[in-house]
C-alpha cells in the first residue's frame, strides 16, 4: 500500500488505473493508447494528484523542454511585453521559459550562454548587447534585433520602414522642420536602421531635419539642452519630433511641457515601439508599432525547428503606425 505521506509515483498510478506501467508512461508522454486506457490513467493521475517529473523526463530524452530568454530587464514595457508573448508561444508548445534578466551585463549574458552549453536549457532567445558574445554553433539560438552571423537567425521589425513611415507621417501632418532624437548602442543592430529610414523619408518629402544622437549611458537631459538651444522667442524651431523609442518620447514630452511647448499644437511627436498604458490601454504617444506577438511567434517557431541550417539569417516583420494623442489627427481617423 502506498504511503500517504509520500508523493505518488507512476507505479501508484498504474495500480490505481489497473493498467501496465508502460501504459501510464505512454499516456504521460502523449503516445497513442486505447481510449479507455487513456481515460483510466488520466482519472488516476487526477485522483492521486500525480505530478510529472519533467526533469527526469528531460534526462531520458536529452531535453529539458525549457527555453532561456535573455533580455536586459523587465522594467522597460517593451521588454516585458516581449517576454509575455514569448512565454505564451512556448506554453502553446508545452515548453517552459526561463527568464534571464541580464541588466545589459556582458558577463551575465555570456554566463547564460554557458548554461545552455551545459544542456540545462534546450535553446536560447536573446536580446543582447555584449559585442564579444560567443555562441557555440551547436547551441540553438535566435537573436532579436542583432545580426550575429549567418548561422544565427535574427528576428526584427522592419526598422528602416518604420523610420521612413515616421517621416512621411510627420510630412503628411504638415510638418516642415523636424528633429530625430536617439539614444543607441554602438553595436551594429537592426534598430540603428530607424535613423536611415527617417532620413530617407525626410529627403523624399523635402523635410528639413536635424539629428541629436546620444550614446548609451548619456543623460537624457542632453535632449532638454538640445531643445532649449533650438528655441527662439518662446517657440521651438521644430514642428515635428521623431524619437527612436517610446520611452524617449515619454521623457521628451515631459521636457516640452516644462518648456511650455504644447503637443501636438506646437510640435508633433512620434515614438517607436507601440508601448501602451497598463499593457493594453492607450498608446503613450503616437508611435510606430512593433508586432511583438509576431516577433515572439517567429522566434519560438524558428528555434524549435530541427534543421537550423535551413533557417533564414534575417527576418524583418512589418510595422504599423498608431495614433496616440501627440500628433494632430484625431483618434476617430484611426482604424
Amino acid at each position: 500500500m502506498r504511503n500517504k505521506n509520500s508523493a505518488p509515483t507512476m507505479k501508484d498510478v498504474a495500480l490505481e488505473a489497473g493498467v501496465a506501467l508502460g501504459t501510464v508512461s505512454k499516456v504521460i508522454n502523449g503516445l497513442p493508447v486505447g481510449e479507455s486506457y487513456r481515460i483510466r490513467v488520466e482519472e488516476a493521475i487526477k485522483k492521486l494528484n500525480y505530478q510529472v517529473n519533467s526533469y527526469a523526463q528531460g534526462l531520458k530524452s536529452s531535453r529539458t523542454y525549457t527555453i532561456a530568454l535573455l533580455i536586459p530587464n523587465t522594467l522597460n514595457p517593451f521588454f516585458s511585453k516581449l517576454a509575455y508573448q514569448i512565454n505564451l508561444s512556448l506554453l502553446k508548445r508545452k515548453y517552459r521559459m526561463l527568464l534571464c534578466c541580464t541588466d545589459s551585463d556582458p558577463g551575465l549574458e555570456q554566463e547564460y550562454i554557458t548554461m545552455a552549453q551545459q544542456n540545462k536549457v534546450d535553446g536560447i532567445i536573446g536580446l543582447t548587447y555584449n559585442p564579444d558574445l560567443h555562441i557555440m554553433e551547436n547551441i540553438p539560438y535566435i537573436s532579436i534585433d542583432r545580426t550575429m552571423g549567418s548561422h544565427i537567425p535574427c528576428i526584427a521589425s522592419d526598422n528602416f520602414a518604420g523610420g521612413q513611415m515616421a517621416a512621411e507621417k510627420l510630412a503628411d501632418l504638415g510638418c516642415k522642420n523636424v528633429a530625430f532624437l536617439r539614444v543607441g548602442s554602438s553595436l551594429t543592430n537592426e534598430p540603428n536602421k530607424r535613423k536611415a529610414g527617417f532620413e530617407n523619408g525626410c529627403l523624399a518629402r523635402d523635410l528639413q531635419y536635424t539629428s541629436k544622437i546620444l550614446e548609451d549611458g548619456y543623460s537624457l537631459n542632453e535632449f532638454e539642452i538640445f531643445l532649449t538651444e533650438h528655441m527662439h522667442n518662446g517657440k521651438l524651431d521644430f514642428d515635428g519630433l521623431f524619437c527612436v523609442t517610446d520611452l524617449i518620447a515619454y521623457e521628451v514630452l515631459k521636457m516640452l511641457k516644462k518648456l511650455n511647448i504644447k503637443v501636438p499644437e506646437d510640435v508633433q511627436v512620434i515614438g517607436f515601439d507601440g508601448i501602451r498604458m497598463f499593457g493594453d490601454g492607450d498608446y503613450i504617444c503616437s508611435t510606430i508599432v512593433q508586432p511583438v506577438q509576431d516577433i515572439a511567434e517567429m522566434c519560438v517557431e524558428l528555434l524549435l525547428q530541427e534543421n537550423m541550417t535551413a533557417k533564414p539569417p534575417l527576418v524583418c516583420l512589418p510595422v504599423s503606425y498608431m495614433y496616440g494623442g501627440t500628433t494632430k489627427e484625431s483618434a476617430e481617423r484611426q482604424d
